[in-house]
């Protein structure tokens, strides 16, 4: 396979004018991106994953999760005010990731198939436009920050490291995905914090088993790319457990659901919890019993029906909380 330079946008230019915006590789079929949205915006919508929703609600689950798991049987108004405030984080801020990480993996994505078609190197947004629109998002991430108390702040910012490391990551291990189990997870500990204003050991059961949740989706999505990845010199969990990665992934699921059910425990979860919860568990089996590493769709599939697993273990939080 023979791989052309990425494309390349000069720096004073905010959009390239062209007849059309070309469709990301996996992009939702029939996204608004594509058929709603303004053109001259559509590249940044691409850009912050608009197309791709699943990202976002990856980022999201564990902070609705946590504040579930706070209430202390007694969700109200605030909670909720809570969990809309997290929405409109998690879909600005996986956005400036995306940005952030489209900027500095420019070079590798133009050199492979299924991310040659993102803005950047599909030279529809220039680097200089690309860097306006993180800091344009970063400041709406952090409008939401600072309508929480101060602890739930200094937790909050405690993550910015971890998101700065994260793209350099592929570059020198053959786990980056356990580095974006620690970022994307990290709102288990926010919603927390902005509940209860301090922390506790349900919360970092939760971010810790989110950790190996995130290693078992996001291997399966890494697969899409593996042959490429190989090609181009980056690494994945994809790469290092090839053919293992079925039994690999089983364990990772394994330890989520188990931490799931300490969290529970330590967090005095109604009985109710742990039956929905073992339905999740079933959920999380049918994806491992799916999973085909050499079949790119179904790696897609797999991934993305992990949507609807979070909504299995937010309802299960819920019924805990309420049904005593």
């Amino acid at each position: 396979m023979t791989y052309g330079p990425p494309a390349r946008t000069p720096q004073g230019m905010f959009w390239r004018s062209k007849k059309d915006v070309v469709k990301t590789a996996d992009a939702v079929e029939g996204s608004f991106v594509y058929r709603q949205a303004p053109k001259a915006f559509r590249p940044y919508l691409k850009l912050a994953r608009m197309d791709r929703p699943v990202g976002t609600w990856l980022l999201l689950w564990p902070c609705l999760w946590s504040v579930v798991l706070a209430a202390d049987g007694a969700l109200g108004l605030d909670h909720l005010r809570l969990m809309a405030l997290f929405a409109i984080g998690a879909l600005a801020m996986r956005g400036a990731g995306c940005t952030y990480n489209d900027i500095i993996d420019r070079d590798f994505d133009g050199a492979v198939e299924r991310t040659k078609s993102r803005p950047i190197p599909a030279g529809e947004v220039s680097i200089k436009a690309a860097w306006a629109f993180l800091v344009f998002q970063c400041l709406i991430g952090l409008g939401v920050l600072i309508q929480l108390n101060m602890f739930a702040i200094m937790v909050g910012l405690g993550s910015l490291l971890l998101v700065a490391a994260y793209p350099f990551m592929k570059r020198i291990t053959y786990w980056p995905q356990a580095w974006l189990g620690l970022t994307f997870n990290w709102g288990a500990l926010v919603g927390w914090a902005a509940v209860q204003g301090s922390m506790d050991w349900a919360p970092f059961l939760l971010y810790i088993g989110g950790l190996f949740w995130t290693l078992g989706y996001d291997t399966v999505y890494a697969h899409q790319d593996k042959e490429d990845d190989a090609l181009v010199g980056v690494k994945s969990t994809a790469l290092a457990l090839a053919g293992k990665t079925r039994p690999a992934v089983a364990l990772f699921y394994g330890l989520f659901i188990f931490a799931l059910f300490g969290a529970g425990i330590l967090a005095n979860l109604g009985v109710i919890y742990y039956p929905v919860l073992a339905l999740a568990g079933l959920h999380l089996a049918a994806q491992v019993r799916r999973v085909d590493i050499d079949d790119a769709a179904v790696c897609l599939e797999v991934f993305r029906s992990n949507i609807a697993f979070g909504w299995f273990v937010f309802i299960a939080l819920l019924l805990g909380q309420f049904v005593q």
